[in-house]
């Protein structure tokens, strides 16, 4: 698969899990792009950590407004009855039960539902913002993500990077499959029909187990 395809590729697929009226957190880079595929007819209700409800496409290059940025600090525009205020209330949204879906990305993600995201030893990071109450208040998780990260594997067995939480993560799309977490481990549900399920399983360190429903991704 060509690399400038991946990213569209796995939003595409991540859209297919929206449903109308669903209140959705997006995390910053791939996530993003997902409100672009979302299938006719649905429309969700786009909620930011940093105080907005709401959320419309991405400006016009030009036509960005300063004030109205994402959680992530990008551009983005309010659609029509959309709300603003401050972080308690929206944390307060989150951690109440309110979000339907939060789709975020990953560093490692292992077979136990453990997500690691927000930083690497020795190196600066800016903090975990609102990711820690995203996985635990939001009622399913999904990662969107590449499935390798410069040929390691990112689906472990186990996280070996500071955890963002533990058992929270539903739910794994990238551009090889679509996986599920469950009590008995990753289970591939789904598989990029470029790939094997052989590539699919040298490319992740937790054992998979194959769905006997296996189906190609659309």
């Amino acid at each position: 698969m060509n690399k400038e395809d991946i990213k569209p590729f796995i939003a595409r697929r991540a859209a297919k899990e929206m449903h109308d009226g669903d209140v959705v957190n997006l995390g910053i880079g791939l996530p993003t792009l997902i409100p672009n595929y979302l299938p006719e007819g649905v429309e969700v209700i786009l909620q930011s950590e940093n105080g907005m409800i709401g959320m419309g496409p991405t400006p016009e290059e030009g036509k960005e407004d300063p004030w109205t940025i994402n959680a992530g600090g990008g551009f983005i525009t309010m659609a029509p009855g959309a709300s603003t205020f401050d972080s308690a209330t929206s944390f307060g949204i989150i951690r109440g039960g309110h979000v339907n879906v939060s789709v975020l990305g990953a560093m490692q993600v292992d077979e136990h539902g453990d997500l690691a995201n927000w930083m690497i030893p020795g190196k600066k990071t800016p903090g975990m913002g609102g990711a820690m109450d995203l996985l635990v208040g939001a009622k399913r998780v999904i990662l969107t993500m590449e499935h390798t990260a410069k040929g390691n594997p990112k689906i472990l067995k186990k996280c070996t990077l500071p955890l963002t939480a533990k058992g929270q993560v539903n739910m794994i799309i990238t551009e090889m499959g679509v996986m599920e977490i469950t009590p008995e481990g990753i289970v591939l549900t789904e598989i990029n029909p470029e790939f094997t399920v052989e590539q699919v399983q040298a490319a992740t360190e937790a054992t998979l187990i194959i769905s006997p429903n296996l189906k190609n991704m659309e």
